[in-house]
């Protein structure tokens, strides 16, 4: 060997970037491998309940089931869940995401009604949609603002509900759905009001604040309507309709083709019905045309 010296160092600089080199995302055949399933979880609505129990929790169990892997519930924050998917450190910079430092890699798919946002569609991939969603603007009951009259067009309510924010405080939670920069509050004269706390806990803290209205996306909304009645009210959306899904790392095709072969699976053999019925039973009424169309693709993969 011509130069071990050097051979000896090039051996040590690659253990050397090796070593720090960050954990890879694993697709399906590494997570059946391993034998285990790892759901990044965030307690909200009844999604995530924090009672070992919740809509996107039984969807992942049985996906875990389908895999016959093992299924393990990892914890997550909103404002790190992206990161701990996909195992780089975001930073936002005008409404982008910016990729930085490695940090370590905590599951393998996010799943807790999480909304299929334009800058999480830059960094992850998400299943087909889940559930449906609209983000409504919602008032503590003794506000003297009233709902407005629903029309046949879409654009008109979301216009004549933005208007009742004029001079008024909106409660608003970064790094969520309910990111005040999605939705130019600002431009219709609301004066953003920004929480720090959980995103479960908007209902209540509107209810005790000095913020007359918070915006609020629905399946939320329809809980804090059931825990809290008479409290608040719904005043109409400020946005079009949007839809959840489960988000998967841009190196994990496989797991997420897999995802939604077994999505549908669901679906066709009633499976999913019946976790609507069991963690949301009047969302049907909000949002027809979604389940319409679930309704028609398990028709149409029967004939």
């Amino acid at each position: 060997m011509k130069n071990p010296m050097g051979l000896l160092l090039f051996t040590l600089l690659l253990l050397l970037f090796l070593g720090s080199a960050p954990a890879s995302g694993r697709d399906l055949k590494e997570i059946q491998s391993a034998g285990v399933l790892r759901h990044l979880g965030i307690p909200y609505a009844n999604f995530v309940t924090g009672s070992d129990d919740g809509m996107d929790v039984e969807i992942i169990q049985g996906f875990a089931r389908h895999l016959g892997v093992r299924y393990k519930y990892v914890p997550a924050d909103w404002s790190t869940v992206v990161e701990d998917l996909i195992g780089k450190k975001i930073t936002m910079v005008n409404g982008h995401p910016v990729l930085g430092e490695d940090r370590p890699i905590q599951g393998d798919l996010i799943a807790n009604g999480f909304t299929l946002l334009p800058w999480r569609e830059e960094v992850i991939d998400f299943s087909e949609p889940t559930f449906p969603s609209r983000i409504w603007l919602i008032a503590r009951a003794d506000s003297p603002l009233q709902p407005i009259h629903p029309s046949n067009n879409e654009a008109t309510d979301v216009k004549n509900t933005r208007a009742l924010m004029n001079n008024r405080k909106v409660l608003t939670l970064p790094k969520t759905c309910l990111d005040p920069g999605l939705y130019n509050l600002e431009a219709d004269g609301a004066t953003v009001i920004i929480y720090n706390g959980n995103l479960n806990e908007i209902g209540p803290y509107l209810i005790n604040s000095d913020s007359e209205m918070s915006i609020l996306d629905v399946p939320d909304a329809l809980i804090a309507l059931e825990k809290w009645p008479g409290k608040i009210k719904i005043l109409g959306p400020i946005s079009q309709n949007q839809l959840m899904g489960v988000g998967f790392p841009k190196n994990a095709p496989n797991l997420r083709n897999e995802f939604n072969a077994y999505f549908l699976e669901i679906v066709k053999n009633g499976t999913y019905e019946g976790l609507i019925k069991k963690y949301y039973p009047n969302v049907s009424y909000y949002f027809p045309d979604f389940f319409h169309k679930i309704e028609s693709r398990y028709n149409r993969n029967d004939h």
